[in-house]
Order: structure tokens, then sequence, then C-alpha cells
């Protein structure tokens, strides 16, 4: 029984769905060079440096999520944009400026908006930079969302599919569907009257709790297009729970917490360190603290504690 005048607390706001991360972005891309430059050098991310090190494939960090960024004849385009929390918005637009000469031929642009940065790759993918703030759920860099353009009334049946398939979190918001996939992740389907892209293949993973629950809910409608391994399984057509009509096309790898590869620790490093103004031990990206520090019921019971101990020991 909770004590009278004890503070009370939103006990939901802690509420994860069964999606518990969105670990990548998959975007087919036509040269490693452009891409070095965009990624590393433009937006300051970090390129794993233990896996997909030749020069057919880059994994690039961002935070605890990646893209991955196999080499293609033809580039692929995500349908929507993809939503960063880069830090240092001022560091950020330097960088992008100086990349301007080595990405002039390509689709790369950048342009400042109230509450981020709005950029194309090399490709035509947009990404909008974020500083860090609490709308991210503490995310001092990061994948924060995916957004896909979806046909018009789509928003709630796609909220639906996720909510019985998966059991995560998922509404809808004017015209969007918003689906929980993580700790201050999302991804986010809003509905828009322009003609749909082709779909060319890319695909975003995610990781869940409950593994076999979705894998017999996508079996039972006919959804599973690949079977992985032990550890995952593929879908491509998101549908309408009621009737089964297919509502958007997106590739999902969904993967067991029991892959070895999840959580794996990746490297971030500190974009502003240089060769001529290096500071030693600053190499790493070391976040900056934007949650305020928990309520903390029992630090007077271990004041006095240790005001009794210390009196023990000078008596």
């Amino acid at each position: 029984m909770t004590k009278p005048g004890a503070r009370q607390y939103d006990r939901s706001a802690e509420d994860l769905g069964n999606i518990v991360a969105l670990e990548h972005v998959n975007l087919g891309i036509a040269d490693q060079g452009l891409a070095t430059v965009f990624y590393m050098t433009g937006l300051g991310l970090t390129r794993d440096p233990y896996m997909m090190t030749s020069i057919d494939n880059m994994w690039v960090n961002v935070g605890r999520s990646q893209f991955h960024l196999p080499t293609m004849a033809r580039a692929q385009r995500l349908r929507g944009w993809v939503g960063l929390v880069i830090p240092d918005r001022e560091a950020l637009l330097q960088r992008l400026d100086r990349v301007k000469g080595m990405l002039g031929d390509t689709r790369f642009a950048f342009a400042e908006r109230d509450d981020h940065v709005a950029v194309s790759c090399p490709w035509g993918n947009r990404i909008l930079c974020h500083e860090p703030s609490a709308r991210f759920d503490g995310m001092g860099l990061g994948m924060a969302y995916v957004e896909f353009d979806v046909p018009r009334g789509a928003a709630g049946g796609i909220a639906g599919f996720y909510r019985d398939v998966f059991a995560t979190g998922a509404r809808v918001e004017g015209s969007a569907a918003h689906v929980s996939v993580g700790i201050g992740q999302e991804l986010i389907f809003r509905e828009s009257d322009a003609a749909p892209e082709a779909y060319d293949g890319h695909h975003i993973q995610v990781y869940v709790a409950n593994f076999s629950g979705p894998y017999r809910a996508l079996v039972e409608r006919g959804l599973v297009t690949e079977e992985s391994n032990q550890h995952q399984y593929r879908f491509q057509h998101i549908a309408d729970p009621a009737t089964g009509k297919a509502l958007f096309e997106i590739e999902h790898e969904v993967r067991s917490l029991r892959r070895p590869m999840h959580a794996r620790p990746l490297v971030n490093r500190n974009p502003q360190q240089t060769n001529r103004a290096y500071v030693p031990g600053r190499d790493g990206w070391v976040p900056e603290p934007v949650i305020p520090e928990m309520d903390d019921p029992r630090a007077e019971m271990r004041r006095r504690r240790f005001d009794e101990a210390a009196r023990r020991v000078a008596g």
C-alpha cells in the first residue's frame, strides 16, 4: 500500500512493447567512398571497426543502432526519412559544409530547419538530424525513428497490425501511425497523397522479446517470406488485421534476443577530435546527461547511516 503523502508516478510511462530495439536500416549504395564522406566525415558517425571491413559493404554506427550499406549497382531509396539524434548542431553544420565539394555531383544537400537539420545523402535518402532533447527519451546519439510515406487510409490498419501481431505499442495521431520499437524509438507511417515510389528492397531490422508469438501470427496470415535461421525470420507486407489487405511493403528482419549479436557494444567516436587539436582521452563519444536525476527516497537513510559510522570511527 502506498504511504499517504508519497509521491505518485506514472508507471505506464515505463512500459515497453514487445519490439525492444530498432537495430538497423539497410540501404544499398553505389559507392563506398562517397558513403564514407557522407556518413563519417559529414554526419560524424563511426564505421564499425569489427564487422564488414571490406569494400563491398559497411556498417555505420549511430549510438546503439546502425546503417547497413551494401554496394549495389543501383542505390536504394527509403520511401520517407530517417530521424537521427546527433549532438552539437553547429558542429554538424560545419562538417556538412566541408564535404559539399566532395559530394558536388551527387544528390547531397542540407538545410537548417527550426528543430532539425534536413540532409540528403548522395543518392537522395533523406535524414533529419535533431539535437538531444526530452522528446527522444534521453537519447544522446542514435536512430530515433524511421518515417514512411503511406497511402491515405492506411494508418489505422498499420497501427492495428503491430498491436495484433507484435503486441507492441501503436497509436494513430492525426494521419500517422506511431509504433514503439524501443526506448525512444518509433516507426512512423504518415499518410500522403503523393504517388508511392516503387519498393526496391531496402529493409529494417528489429529485436523482439516474444519471438514465437509474432512468428505464429505472421504464419497464420501467410506473411513470412524467409526462414532465415534459429534466431531470425523475415516478412515484407504489413496487412490490415481485419481484412488482410496489404497496406505497405517494407521488409522486416525480426530477430530474437538470444541472437549472439544482440546488444553488441558499438564504437562511437567523438567527431570533434582532430590530429591538430587533439585532446587525450576524448577519442570516444561521451553522452551528455539529458535526463534529470532520479528521486532517491533513501538518501536521508544513507546519510544517517554514514554519520553514525563516522561517529563510531571518531569515538
